[in-house]
């Protein structure tokens, strides 16, 4: 059974709180898809992991434009960036960013729901996910930022 995460975000945006998320998922060599709903926001992710800290960036791929001149295929990227449902990197580990939904849990050991808790819609729609995947069976764990944007484990 896929283990589902919800995290709840009230200190950061979803683009600085993401990376270190990510860079635990690559210390545990753990191949990453990230889902987003729209193409900007995933061009505008992509950009960002290159250049999110001076000293640092992360390894990935996308499906854009740019992309379609590698010449490398997806299935060589640890973190994979897209707007679709599929899953081109054969990644154990999927995020779900701005109310993006998962077509499947099949195959994936974690699924995690990034979002902010300043908007409304997004409140609702996780909530309304943590239900569906709740009743489906799913092992759910829910963390929150606390003031300091550390992650606290709520439920």
């Amino acid at each position: 059974m896929t283990e589902i995460l919800f995290y709840h975000l009230t200190q950061n945006t979803f683009q600085q709180a993401l990376p270190g998320l990510l860079e635990r998922c690559l210390e545990r060599e753990w191949k990453v898809t990230i889902q987003l709903e729209d193409a900007s926001a995933r061009d505008q992710l992509n950009d960002h992991l290159w250049t999110y800290r001076d000293d640092s960036f992360l390894p990935h791929g996308a499906e854009s434009a740019a992309q379609s001149k590698a010449t490398d295929s997806p299935e060589s990227h640890p973190i994979w960036l897209t707007t679709t449902t599929e899953n081109p990197n054969d990644s154990s580990v999927r995020f779900l960013i701005g109310g993006a939904v998962p077509g499947s849990t099949e195959n994936y050991d974690r699924l995690i729901y990034l979002f902010d808790g300043h908007d409304e819609e997004a409140v609702s729609s996780a909530r309304e996910r943590w239900k569906i995947e709740k009743k489906a069976g799913h092992e759910l764990t829910y963390w929150q930022q606390d003031e300091e944007g550390r992650w606290r484990k709520a439920a």
